[in-house]
């Protein structure tokens, strides 16, 4: 009947809608639900009061609407990331929450054709809600009112951009450039501009709110409050609710390319976990909280 979830309660099915008395952010323990279904035994059916939740093949449309800003905006609010740290997938998120289109510093054709269509917009015209950008310099900086800063574990980001730069948006770099001379050289140049670029931002930005993109995969709901608060808008909990329900989008590479190895050596790791502590020390100096622990590697 046109519902997105369905859940299982012992012998009952309901249908429905995330609501804010029935959000999918608040899980149990998966042992609650451990009832065997009557008709199959291998599978879990829920209880009478704990219910089993699956998403359906229909769309939860409550946040798909989106348009430019009726009034130009008064504030240029910047989405500033280091390139690989998620930033198409931030605006994603920022767009189904709001229903505004986020701008860009740059054009990229094939973001627009994706369904970003503030893409194509001079990243100054007032018409989106916020504008990706991955410069980080002072007078760059400086010319947005506010930011929105999202960090990634470098590791991650770097071998992310690195996929980008040699696979496209959702591709994956080729075997022969993670052993040809393409990673180290990469490495060497972008590694240390992972960490000015997030230094430069909490020195020069104006009303920088600083996003770990590893909170943001783990709560959410919270982090997409936060950031639509910053952005000045209220944020309708059916549209928040709505975005948690298809929260990925088109903008994730598939896991099933993981690399066989591991591509950074010893001389890479002592490097990175330095910029790894330069960040901290700064983001704490401003009475942040400093980076997640999995950015040290294990």
């Amino acid at each position: 009947q046109e519902y997105p979830l369905s859940a299982l309660a012992g012998t009952w099915c309901h249908c429905g809608f995330p609501t804010t008395l029935f959000p999918l952010h608040e899980r149990e323990d998966e042992q609650l639900c451990a009832q065997k279904c009557p008709g199959e035994e291998f599978e879990s059916c829920g209880t009478a009061e704990f219910l089993l939740v699956y998403q359906t093949q229909v769309q939860d449309n409550r946040c798909m609407d989106r348009r430019f800003l009726p009034t130009r905006a008064k504030q240029l609010v910047a989405l500033a990331s280091f390139p690989g740290a998620g930033n198409t997938w931030a605006r994603h998120l920022i767009e189904l929450a709001t229903g505004f289109y986020t701008g860009s510093y740059y054009f990229d054709g094939s973001l627009y054709n994706k369904g970003f269509k503030g893409e194509r917009d001079h990243w100054r015209s007032g018409r989106t809600i916020c504008i990706k950008t991955h410069e980080s310099g002072q007078k760059e900086i400086e010319s947005f009112d506010s930011a929105i800063l999202l960090i990634r574990n470098p590791y991650k980001a770097l071998m992310a951009e690195f996929n980008r730069k040699y696979g496209g948006h959702i591709g994956f770099a080729a075997h022969a450039h993670w052993k040809g001379k393409e990673w180290p050289e990469f490495v060497a140049n972008y590694a240390p501009w992972w960490a000015t670029h997030t230094l430069d931002w909490l020195r020069y930005g104006k009303k920088v709110l600083v996003v770990h993109f590893e909170d943001l995969k783990r709560d959410l709901f919270v982090q997409l409050q936060r950031m639509v608060g910053l952005l000045g808008i209220a944020a309708c909990e059916d549209r928040l609710l709505c975005v948690e329900g298809q929260k990925d989008g088109n903008f994730k590479r598939s896991g099933l390319r993981k690399l066989e190895y591991d591509p950074y050596t010893p001389e890479m790791r002592k490097m990175i976990s330095g910029y790894i502590k330069t960040v901290d020390t700064a983001l704490k100096l401003r009475n942040l909280s400093g980076v997640p622990d999995d950015y040290y590697p294990r």
